[in-house]
């Protein structure tokens, strides 16, 4: 898989963007992720206006696999359904999760204009894949982050991921906040690039633990 990595000017970063383990991790094939210094963004910046959105739905239930319904590697769900996951990352084990992809909003590629890409992003379409977080376990999961979601092209194979360090208005990646308990939902949003206009970006895979286990592992996808 391919990152690009932005970091924010206000983090006076230089040289190679250091983006975290769950990007890190997903970048299996070792390709390099690439630096970009974002501008500033002005104060008559606004939304992206969606070219494309998936509609919510409520289409069949989550296998079991594991804990009664726990969503099974491999298995596909609607846009709006969700998935119930185990969290499994550091102080958090034990916690489990309701993840769902509410929509897949096509940008345009004048959001990217600004943030130093050069013709890294020559030709390519942004698209925003929002997704929520519900906490459904009994784990005080203040301040977790859930990433390990990425945008899927038409015939399946993976888009390349905008990884950003700091605040991008159009799709803000949000980590838990405090106190979030048992119950408490919280937004948040990926950033996947199609490679052209032609190609659209339609679908989203999470592949954390425990889908990517190992090389063979599958993710749990929407459409």
């Amino acid at each position: 898989m391919s990152t690009i990595s932005m970091r924010n000017t206000a983090l006076g970063a230089v040289g190679l963007a250091v983006v975290g383990s769950l990007v890190l991790t997903g970048c299996k094939n070792g390709d390099e992720e690439l630096p970009a210094q974002p501008a500033a963004s002005g104060p008559g910046s606004t939304s992206p206006t969606p070219g494309a959105s998936a509609s919510p739905s409520t289409g069949g239930g989550a296998a079991p696999a594991g804990a009664p319904g726990t969503a099974k590697p491999g298995q596909v769900f609607e846009i709006g359904e969700a998935a119930e996951i185990p969290y499994e990352y550091g102080d958090f084990k034990g916690s489990r999760l309701a993840l769902t992809v509410t929509a897949i909003e096509q940008g345009t590629p004048a959001d990217l204009e600004g943030l130093n890409l050069g013709d890294k992003a020559n030709g390519k379409v942004p698209y925003y894949i929002r997704y929520t977080v519900k906490n459904i376990g009994t784990t005080d999961m203040s301040y977790a982050s859930v990433g390990h979601v990425r945008g899927l092209l038409g015939d399946g194979t993976e888009a390349q991921s905008l990884a950003v360090i700091g605040k991008f208005e159009k799709c803000k990646d949000e980590s838990m906040p405090k106190g979030f308990a048992n119950g408490q939902t919280q937004t948040s949003c990926a950033i996947a690039l199609a490679p052209s206009a032609q190609v659209k970006v339609a679908g989203a895979e999470y592949w954390g633990n425990p889908y990517n286990a190992t090389s063979n592992s599958k993710g749990i996808t929407w459409k």
